[in-house]
């Protein structure tokens, strides 16, 4: 341990007595660390990243911009997918050694920084845009009401996890057979309508590094293509609610946290440590477990989340771009505004390219990513917003962590629920632009907010080597430089 960061003891310290103190918060006492499971597997927490990730950034925002400006645009999605894998690590470092969440090593560093996380999350994510655009896609399926489908999707979300026994158990078996489905069949449909030419032209577009033809350096395309950039894999908060799935899943020293339990089970719950916990970084054998940790994660980084992430916007990109030929009316209706059109009229080109089936089964795969989004995100804002009311307002503690889930979860849900029924039809599109400038904000800070937490308040041997700590700051240049040059430059945000 950094014996700078030690107290001092007059005599040998057993190990319940030894502590790593960070930032001016409760020290973590030092436990041991679990040991790793084999780095190769196939679940995992990432599915939750990979069921945010895989959105309308990859289905709809890239195969846009790619029948738009050419497949050489995708060297900005190249650069987008590589840094959330690197954050993702990095996010992944300090859940495992502590079992605390990045919110909680930011309220280390400097409370308002997390409280600034609070509240960007409930301004960014209490709207049911994903379930909508979901919902829509089902109603050209069946012809229910997307408004219908939206209200009992939320419900069925909210009766699902209340009586979830462990709901991290329940959300990780439902979105891997749901991002199962999506990745195989996306990629078969790709290879019925799509040719080898337009696999070629999407892997190869993403090597055009520098390309930007004028008409994208243009306030109607540019805050777009921040908005894309953005959106390559999960966006705004989704990276650190992450830290919350890998501390429920055990892993590192998150095996020392009780797991959140469903309302109905939540007497069952353990009472939760007001910190985490530290393990020993002078002992080789606990060092030799740390780098188990960390192969076990960079296997997940790597393959599962930037590989799936990239064949899906590959496969998707494929159709596109055959859409196109056999309709060259879906260009018009993709550089339009309204999406439901655009993805209405790719359903068509894509059943003109095969069968009916193929467009039905196409916009089955849209209704499929409302449902992965909006499962994760309710879940992930609950699990955030819960975790920090837990451990930093006064009073929270007599309640159970379960109650708190539970009550962010239906509040989101009875929200939502009031913005269909009696909002306006589209959603809040007046604030659309202030939401998209929070979530690319977030984006920004949350890897100042990385820097600060992972170089500081962890102890030396297992900090960030400087050539992740120059690609989290890159990451911090790239989203806020882009959003501000965007907002200075044009006027606009992200479009």
């Amino acid at each position: 341990m950094d014996t700078s960061n030690t107290p001092a003891t007059a005599t040998p310290p057993v190990e319940d007595e030894r502590v790593w103190k960070a930032g001016r918060l409760e020290p973590m006492p030092i436990r041991k660390l679990p040991d790793a499971p084999p780095s190769v597997h196939i679940l995992g927490p990432t599915v939750f990243l990979v069921a945010l990730g895989v959105g309308m950034g990859e289905s709809y925002m890239w195969p846009r911009l790619v029948l738009l400006f050419g497949p050489e645009i995708r060297w900005l999605f190249l650069i987008g997918v590589t840094l959330q894998a690197v954050v993702m690590l990095e996010m992944a470092r300090y859940a495992m050694a502590t079992g605390e969440s990045i919110f909680s090593g930011a309220a280390r560093v400097f409370k308002p920084l997390m409280w600034f996380f609070f509240i960007v999350a409930i301004a960014v994510y209490i709207w049911p845009g994903h379930l909508s655009a979901g919902a829509a896609a089902f109603e050209e399926i069946t012809g229910i009401p997307w408004l219908v489908t939206a209200v009992v999707g939320l419900l069925l979300v909210g009766v699902v996890f209340s009586l979830a026994k462990v709901i991290y158990n329940v959300l990780e078996n439902v979105l891997s057979l749901l991002i199962g489905t999506l990745v195989i069949g996306t990629a078969v449909v790709a290879a019925m309508v799509g040719s080898w030419s337009d696999v070629v032209s999407t892997i190869t577009g993403m090597f055009s590094f520098g390309y930007l033809p004028a008409e994208a350096m243009s306030a109607a395309w540019f805050p777009v293509i921040v908005g894309a950039c953005a959106f390559a894999g999960p966006s705004g908060m989704q990276q650190m609610w992450y830290t919350l799935h890998l501390r429920d899943s055990g892993a590192g020293m998150g095996a020392h946290i009780p797991k959140v339990r469903g309302l109905r089970h939540a007497g069952e719950e353990e009472a939760m440590p007001s910190r985490g916990f530290m393990f020993d970084t002078e002992n080789p054998a606990e060092m030799a477990k740390w780098k188990g940790w960390r192969r076990w994660v960079t296997f997940d980084a790597l393959l599962l989340f930037w590989g799936i992430t990239m064949l899906v916007t590959i496969s998707f990109t494929v159709i596109a771009q055959a859409a196109v030929r056999q309709n060259p009316g879906v260009r018009t209706a993709i550089q339009g505004d309204d999406r439901e059109v655009a993805l209405s009229a790719m359903s068509d080109a894509v059943s003109s390219a095969g069968s009916a089936v193929l467009g039905t089964i196409f916009l089955g795969f849209i209704a499929l990513i409302g449902l992965n989004a909006t499962l994760g995100l309710f879940d992930s804002f609950s699990r955030g917003q819960a975790d920090m009311t837990y451990n930093f307002v006064p009073g929270a503690k007599k309640l159970r962590m379960s109650h708190l889930y539970a009550g962010f979860l239906w509040g989101v849900i009875v929200f939502g629920i009031l913005i269909l029924l009696f909002g306006p039809a589209d959603g809040p599109s007046g604030i659309l632009d202030t939401l998209a400038f929070l979530s690319t904000f977030a984006m920004g800070a949350y890897c100042v907010t990385l820097l600060l937490v992972n170089n500081r308040m962890l102890p030396k041997p297992i900090r960030p080597r400087w050539w992740t700590n120059l690609i989290i700051g890159f990451g911090a240049v790239f989203y806020l430089g882009m959003l501000f040059y965007s907002l200075f430059a044009y006027g606009v945000v992200v479009g």
